[in-house]
């Protein structure tokens, strides 16, 4: 069985509602992760916009998730994940916010063989870099929005 993420908000490729956007709520929708590796010793979720005028967008880094996370709840985060800045500059869930056109936000699921020890202004490149070598499994989900 392979790593899965999921969403009862979207279906993969579909419109994620404007609840989870910059036009509402701007809350990471509920996530529902299955079939972890069994030595997973921990889960990195990247949400990300590629196609933003300014190359990759980061809107929500997550770190640290604890093998046993079944759900990311809505507008919620489990107590011993570590959160890093978007690109917007907030320590937290930044929503889909396309400036024109429909865009896609991959939400990028990692199952890693290790903790990662990182102070929480650490960036993308640094958590790659971090991964790299250590990803036991991977899965992504991916929601379109246009405004």
């Amino acid at each position: 069985m392979a790593l899965e993420l999921t969403s009862p908000e979207f279906e993969d490729g579909g419109k994620i509602p404007a609840k989870y956007t910059c036009d509402g709520e701007n809350i990471n929708p509920l996530l529902e992760i299955k079939d972890v590796p069994e030595d997973c010793v921990s889960l990195v979720l990247i949400v990300d916009d590629p196609d933003a005028p300014r190359g990759d967008w980061v809107h929500w880094m997550v770190w640290n998730l604890p093998p046993t996370t079944e759900v990311i709840g809505e507008g919620t985060l489990p107590d011993e994940a570590m959160e890093g800045y978007n690109d917007f500059g907030e320590m937290e869930y930044g929503g889909p916010c396309p400036p024109s056109g429909q865009h896609r936000y991959q939400f990028k699921l990692y199952a890693l063989d290790i903790d990662l020890e990182l102070d929480e202004d650490t960036s993308r490149v640094v958590i790659e870099k971090e991964i790299a070598g250590h990803i036991l499994d991977e899965t992504m989900l991916v929601g379109v929005y246009e405004r």
